[in-house]
């Protein structure tokens, strides 16, 4: 083992709570002064009399360390626990049943012939800490209202689906169709918590590791909002979040500690399973893992409470007036205590307690197998208890427990503590048979011998089953369960949406801003003004949404407490405790997590809420799609708006903010609806849309994502016959070529639409070419209905075929077809196969730069002139115009000279 300076510090600024204390009467007279003062002068001037204490103790050279750790044992002593109300008896055979039900359900998994795996040594190191949770603390629905949210940690899922059938909430034939969620329907259980796969169970997904911290951390701060909003009553709601000792390593575990300390959202617990093992080896072989987190989360301002050890313990630490043991404890390496829960109790007699007489003398009159059951705290019910309870009483902090348990717990010596344990789903009959004999499962050795080892249930009149039943309906029903409870909107009248089709004018607003004028529009109506929630990473005033602040307000739960810099303008900034605006600083991951909690208020609260979160496109799906397919899986919904799109509209920001591919990240998530829409009018009907699919009658559980501009450009009115449904499917015919002899098509999306039209324009005065210009407003759209046409008609060959929307459309139109957009060529080439002639496409392929919006769409050949000499290149493959034309057209337009471009329209932040 490592020592001196090349071990890893294992208490990190700490101060001992177990030392000798020489003079008792001097200490106690020290701590009567400090009672004294808070008694008779308050808490105030007993922090200030401590503050000055430190102050001049530094000033003397005692040096006192920041109270970041404390010893390696429980933080509640053994005297402070409160009275356990519980029949632990029972409980113990309640949570036997289910760790055995847990393990056949992963072990039958692994059948000849299905093999689909399962997980189950996360579960059997975080029974207890579970079902503590279940017989005392986990709120219902029952009662109308929200209940608790729980996110469970998603290896743990065999584990809450063993309870479940225990509660009769699932059959056994759903247990043997674990992770069979096809073969086996309407039975199939999805391998971990996906809202999206059992609407009715499962309320939160957190496997993607990292992400349930995350969202637990802005679900109890939505509680909080929605609460000061008046819009839910959510004052008896706890968010509990279940974690793993590893996941914490994620930078989304840890990222957003400092908001739920900032806002004292003391309705908000971690628990943090700490077995010491990541999902190969050890977490902190040679480091001690809850003393690294009890740092890190009292530095976050968090409350922090340590479960190390079961009762066993009591009567050794009791005794220890030396500080030995305790320093022991602080000073062995998790790696090690990994190592003694796998060997014997004369192994850790002798290299735990063997090298001080004190220590041994400690354990003289233990025996060998009692040395080896000196327990850890996650497992004692009576220690989690204690833990959840203080955690429930404490005010002003959110609360961490740290609780440390041992992976694969009695599961076995092939499996308790070690690395493998993650990945092994199967026990053998001799497996069986020793974790059949320490749970005390009434199950005889030849129905473990042939076949699969059955389930066990005690009776539905058992007196456990009894006991589960009434425990769940003291505390309001059945958990997890998602129930939506939410009534479909009375949504805004035809005329909210007038302005958007009037068009701008001679006036030049970015679609930005065309979007921002619907949401004012929206926001005034009386039904579902006051339910839309406003979501930006720090940059309202670019997305030109600065507009709100003096109506909406930015949320802050303390409100203003200083005067703004800015409070003389007319949009100044002003924040308030029932502010509609979330501004959750520089955190596209944090704002995600906001809109996810806000979309699924619906089913979480039954209160709907309309998320808006504006962003820069760039930072979106790139930079936080592990979350939108979070939103998905959790069938939240909302508008999802991609600000600043196009690798060459933002001008003058360079690679990193030049996003050419957002909407082909967009296409992989079956949950999103993406659009890219290039006038006010077309915004108009696909946000009339949006609210109709998501919160009208016969709700869908999408979310609609769509990319617009800050480049300035004149909307047109909406035309006296627009094309809705061409609109809402796709494509529609935006300009139809009135001059020229010969036709082609043109079809562009967002801000290349007036490329486009110039281009049109060019065709028809300078090469005789009539070109009408279509819109596509969803390039993503057009191929999911494709591809659905194509699917069944494979599978129907006798019906008549279906031919997709995006076919018939064009049916008339006369080719070659030429698609431009700012995106990657990608993005149009998705609708390829199924445009009825030839077809090409132009886009901004290759790495974004800094330049002029001109210049830069000439270097990736996609502007007005590009597009007519791909018009012409495609004419002439046709025969229909001379080749030597389009030497012409490159000479005529300087199209290998980027500097020959006009530079465009300038500025445009909104």
């Amino acid at each position: 083992m490592a020592s001196g300076s090349d071990r890893n510090p294992i208490i990190i600024g700490g101060l001992p709570s177990q030392v000798p204390d020489f003079d008792p009467e001097e200490t106690q007279e020290w701590l009567d002064s400090l009672d004294a003062a808070v008694d008779e002068r308050g808490r105030e001037r007993a922090r200030y009399l401590m503050l000055r204490l430190i102050e001049r103790a530094r000033e003397k050279r005692v040096a006192v360390p920041e109270m970041r750790s404390t010893d390696y044992v429980n933080t509640i002593a053994t005297k402070d626990e409160p009275f356990f109300p519980g029949d632990e008896e029972i409980e113990r055979k309640v949570l036997n049943a289910t760790r055995w039900n847990a393990a056949v359900m992963v072990s039958r998994a692994q059948r000849p012939g299905i093999g689909v795996g399962g997980h189950i040594a996360t579960f059997a190191s975080s029974a207890s800490l579970y079902d503590v949770g279940f017989n005392h603390f986990f709120r219902g629905k029952d009662d109308g209202r929200g209940g608790d949210q729980i996110f469970f940690q998603g290896h743990a899922s065999p584990g809450i689906y063993a309870r479940a059938f225990l509660l009769d909430r699932l059959s056994e034939a759903q247990l043997d169709a674990f992770r069979q969620e096809k073969s086996k329907a309407p039975n199939g259980l999805s391998s971990y918590p996906h809202p999206r796969l059992m609407p009715d169970f499962w309320e939160f997904p957190t496997v993607s590791m990292g992400l349930g911290p995350l969202g637990a951390i802005y679900q109890a701060r939505m509680n909080r909002y929605m609460e000061a909003r008046g819009i839910a009553d959510t004052s008896d709601s706890h968010v509990w979040a279940y974690l793993g000792d590893g996941e914490m390593d994620e930078p989304e575990s840890l990222g957003q500690l400092s908001i739920a300390a900032r806002e004292g959202l003391d309705n908000l617990t971690f628990v943090v399973n700490c077995n010491l093992q990541r999902l190969d080896g050890p977490v902190r072989g040679n480091g001690k893992v809850i003393q690294e987190l009890e740092s890190q989360f009292r530095g976050a301002g968090w409350n922090v409470i340590k479960l190390v050890w079961d009762r066993s313990w009591d009567p050794l630490l009791a005794q220890d007036r030396t500080g030995i043991l305790v320093n022991k404890l602080n000073t062995t390496p998790d790696g090690q205590f990994q190592t003694y829960a796998t060997e014997t109790g004369a192994y850790i007699r002798e290299h735990f307690f063997g090298d001080d007489p004190r220590l041994r003398d400690m354990v003289k009159d233990m025996s060998d197998q009692q040395i080896l059951h000196l327990g850890r705290g996650g497992h004692d019910h009576k220690k989690v208890y204690a833990a959840y309870a203080a955690a429930k009483a404490h005010k002003g902090q959110p609360t961490v427990i740290l609780a440390q348990t041992v992976k694969g717990w009695t599961l076995g010596p092939n499996f308790e503590g070690r690395n493998a344990t993650h990945q092994m789903k199967k026990l053998t009959a001799e497996d069986l048979k020793r974790f059949r004999d320490r749970l005390h499962i009434p199950i005889a050795d030849k129905d473990l011998e042939d076949g699969n080892p059955p389930y066990y249930h005690p009776g539905r009149d058992s007196e456990e089953i009894q006991y589960m039943h009434d425990r769940r309906k003291g505390l309001g029903g059945y958990v997890p369960t998602r129930v939506v409870r939410a009534k479909p909107l009375v949504l805004p009248e035809d005329k909210t949406y007038a302005t958007a089709k009037k068009g701008s004018g001679q006036q030049s607003i970015a679609t930005t801003m065309a979007f921002v004028r619907i949401l004012k529009e929206l926001m005034r109506d009386k039904e579902i003004g006051k339910r839309f929630v406003l979501i930006a990473p720090d940059e309202y005033r670019t997305f030109g949404m600065d507009a709100f602040f003096p109506s909406a307000k930015i949320y802050n739960p303390l409100g203003q407490q200083y005067e703004s810099v800015d409070r003389d303008l007319l949009l100044a900034y002003k924040e308030s405790p029932t502010g509609q605006m979330l501004h959750d600083g520089i955190s596209e991951a944090g704002c995600t997590a906001s809109l996810i909690a806000a979309g699924s208020a619906y089913a979480t609260h039954g209160e709907p809420l309309i998320p808006v979160y504006v962003f820069y496109s760039m930072f979106g799906f790139q930079r936080t799609g592990d979350q939108f397919w979070q939103m998905a899986d959790q069938l939240a919904r909302g508008f999802v708006l991609g600000a600043t799109a196009g690798r060459t509209t933002l001008t003058g920001e360079g690679l990193q903010h030049a996003d050419g591919h957002s909407q082909l990240l967009a296409s992989t998530n079956p949950g999103c609806v993406a659009y890219d829409p290039a006038f006010g009018f077309e915004i108009a009907h696909i946000v009339k849309d949006g609210l109709r699919r998501m919160y009208g009658e016969n709700s869908e559980d999408v979310f609609y994502y769509l990319t617009v501009y800050n480049e300035p450009i004149q909307h047109p009115a909406e035309p006296a016959d627009v094309d809705v449904e061409g609109i809402l499917a796709g494509v529609h015919r935006y300009s139809q070529g009135e001059k020229g002899e010969i036709p082609a098509q043109i079809m562009a999306s967002g801000v290349a639409v007036p490329w486009a039209v110039e281009a049109q324009r060019i065709l028809a005065d300078e090469w005789n070419v009539k070109a009408d210009v279509w819109s596509a407003t969803s390039w993503n759209e057009l191929r999911r209905e494709a591809v659905d046409v194509e699917r069944y008609n494979l599978l129907h060959p006798e019906e008549e075929q279906r031919v997709p929307y995006v076919t018939r459309k064009l049916s008339g139109a006369q080719g070659p077809f030429v698609a431009v957009s700012d995106w990657m060529r990608s993005v149009p080439d998705q609708i390829a196969r199924w445009v009825p002639g030839a077809y090409q496409s132009l886009g901004a392929d290759g790495f974004g730069f800094a330049d002029t919006r001109g210049a830069a769409r000439r270097f990736f050949h996609i502007d007005a002139q590009s597009i007519v000499l791909a018009v012409l290149t495609e004419l002439a493959k046709e025969g229909k115009i001379d080749r030597s034309a389009l030497k012409t057209a490159i000479d005529r337009y300087d199209l290998l000279d980027v500097t020959a471009a006009d530079p465009g329209a300038a500025g445009g932040d909104a």
